[in-house]
């Protein structure tokens, strides 16, 4: 569980900052201030969620398929 959370805490952490790279260079605390107002394609203050957990989904597909193949070998 704790590997899943941090893999998980790793995903975000890249994918806001290779995102948002100049706002959480300029002025971050603003930049999570203004999150509740957010408008990401309708999804709004959660779409860091949503997108993190649609590509730990992906990750997790795909680590599955070869953990697969190696235990068959």
């Amino acid at each position: 569980m704790k590997k899943e959370l941090s893999i998980f805490t790793g995903i975000f952490l890249f994918l806001a900052i290779g995102m948002h790279f100049k706002e959480w260079l300029s002025h971050p605390i603003d930049h999570v201030i203004a999150l509740p107002t957010a408008g990401a394609y309708g999804i709004g203050a959660f779409h860091p969620l949503i997108f993190t957990l649609i590509v730990y989904i992906i990750i997790s597909i795909f680590r599955v398929i070869f953990s697969f193949f190696e235990r068959s070998k």
